[in-house]
């Protein structure tokens, strides 16, 4: 069973998913409209995505690195 079936077995989840969607896409905005730095950890660091180039949040480095 992949992960998409197991999130339809309870409606709930749904909800749940699509409301951190909105979260994140508020978060994003707010932080490009007030030039503030937006932190998400993706490909193993942390990555500041507010601006319009993705960069390496300064002294953090990726793991394994």
């Amino acid at each position: 069973m992949n992960r998409k079936e197991k999130l339809l077995e309870n409606p709930e989840f749904a909800d749940v998913d699509a409301a951190l969607k909105r979260a994140a896409k508020t978060a994003h905005l707010l932080a490009r409209k007030t030039k503030t730095p937006c932190y998400v950890w993706q490909d193993g660091g942390i990555v500041d995505i507010s601006g319009p180039k993705k960069t390496l949040a300064k002294g953090v480095r990726a793991l394994g690195k």
